[in-house]
């Protein structure tokens, strides 16, 4: 484990608000345009048919989880699940990228996807307004 101080724990806040951010507002989406929501679903991941229902259901779950992400609370798991999530969304855009003029935007997923990875990985030392200690700090006391 790296040494805790100031600049890597403000840093790690930084990178888990950041990706928040970004995931919240694919969470809204499921909420505010559910038809744009189906249709990713359908497009990228070859889920056809996909009702309202679902979507708000999936909207629902994603809420709890990125709450969860955001608050630092069991951080193996939705740091983990957030990971996964994004990871399957990069690379099922791939082919996206074999066009990237007409897809620019597509590759900011890849600094989200090291962003993710960086906080799964350190999530230990990421304690800076996080609901639950590092456990290798409890291990400590």
């Amino acid at each position: 484990m790296l040494k805790s101080n100031k600049n890597l724990t403000l840093s790690l806040l930084f990178l888990r608000l950041g990706v928040f951010i970004v995931m919240f507002m694919w969470t809204l989406d499921k909420f505010v345009n559910p038809g744009h929501s189906a249709a990713i679903l359908e497009k990228f991941y070859f889920l056809d048919g996909v009702g309202m229902q679902i979507v708000y259901a999936l909207g629902t779950l994603e809420m709890l989880l990125i709450l969860g992400f955001i608050s630092g609370y069991k951080k193996k798991w939705t740091y983990g699940i957030v990971l996964f999530l994004h990871a399957s969304s990069t690379l099922s855009s791939f082919g996206q990228y074999l066009d990237p003029w007409k897809h620019l935007l597509f590759f900011a997923a890849w600094p989200m996807l090291a962003a993710c990875i960086s906080l799964y990985l350190l999530r230990d030392d990421d304690t800076l307004f996080a609901l639950e200690e590092s456990t290798v700090a409890c291990a400590e006391k």
